[in-house]
Order: C-alpha cells, then sequence, then structure tokens
C-alpha cells in the first residue's frame, strides 16, 4: 500500500504533531451515511470560512472519536489558518490536537482503509504504546478528478494515548 508497491506495508512514521485549529461540522453518523455526510460538512465548512473571513490552511479531513462501529462519531473540516470564531451555522471551531502520533499514507480505496489502520496499531503495539481513542485523515486526492481509487491518497493520523 505504498505508491511504488500497492501491495508492501505502508510507511509508518512516528511525528511529534503541534495543535492545530479547525473548522468543523461533528456528527454521529452511520456508516453508510458517510459520503453524505463529508459532502455537507465540506461544504457547510466552507461557506462559514469564507463568510467569516477564515483562510483555509490544509486539505479536508475527517476525525474520528472511539473505533467506528455502525455509526462513527465524527468531525469534518479543514485546518484553519487563526482559530475559527463561529457564527450562525452547525460549523464550529476545533482543533487537532498536539503530541506522538504515527502517521502514514494509504494509497488506494477508502474501503482498503482499515488494513493500513491494523499496520499502524500493530507498529504502536509492537513499541509498547497503547493506541489513542481518536484519530484522523487527510484526503489529499478528490475522487471528482481522480475517479480510480487505487490512486487515491488518504494520511492517517493516529495519535498514542
Amino acid at each position: 500500500m505504498t505508491e511504488t508497491n500497492p501491495d508492501k506495508t505502508p510507511d509508518i512514521k512516528s511525528t511529534q504533531l503541534q495543535e492545530q485549529p479547525t473548522a468543523v461540522l461533528r456528527e454521529t453518523v452511520p456508516m453508510k451515511g458517510l459520503r453524505e455526510f463529508f459532502g455537507r460538512a465540506y461544504s457547510s465548512v466552507m461557506s462559514a470560512a469564507e463568510q467569516q473571513h477564515v483562510q483555509l490552511a490544509g486539505p479536508p479531513f475527517a476525525l474520528y472519536r472511539g473505533m467506528p462501529t455502525d455509526v462513527v462519531d465524527v468531525e469534518a473540516g479543514f485546518p484553519v489558518a487563526a482559530p475559527f470564531p463561529g457564527g450562525d451555522s452547525a460549523v464550529t471551531a476545533g482543533s487537532l490536537p498536539a503530541g506522538r502520533a504515527f502517521e502514514a499514507m494509504h494509497v488506494g480505496p477508502y474501503e482498503t482503509l482499515p488494513e493500513t489502520y491494523g499496520a499502524i496499531m500493530e507498529k504502536m503495539q509492537a513499541e509498547g504504546l497503547t493506541p489513542g481513542n481518536a484519530m484522523w485523515e487527510y484526503y489529499l486526492s478528490d475522487p471528482a478528478v481522480e475517479p480510480d481509487p487505487s490512486t487515491w491518497k488518504t494520511l492517517i493520523i493516529w495519535p498514542v494515548a
């Protein structure tokens, strides 16, 4: 699952994160409703950021709290250049936390993301670390622009507890 060899284990790196302000829409969503939620969330956040004159500072992301089951507690939005002031919409200020985390680039369809998460968990456990109960994904490919799922890039960030 690397860019050069799709069958190879992803390259997993330990990293030290800085806190990053975000603008997000947060809901508890059925797994089968994620695509619709993401479309609504990203559109709402972009509109709210424009209304508030807040600059987006990175690609769209989704932060998951707890292990996903049939439903997931998820916030989706964008990193922003300055704290989001809020407003009249459901879009709120958030942040991606600082601390030690593991990251891996997943190349391929979203349906195979659990394989990369499994590899990250194995690496953490091999190092005697406990995975945190929140993790997020940066969506670096736009399926509307890149229709081939085998080329989609998703950067997974999983903090250590």
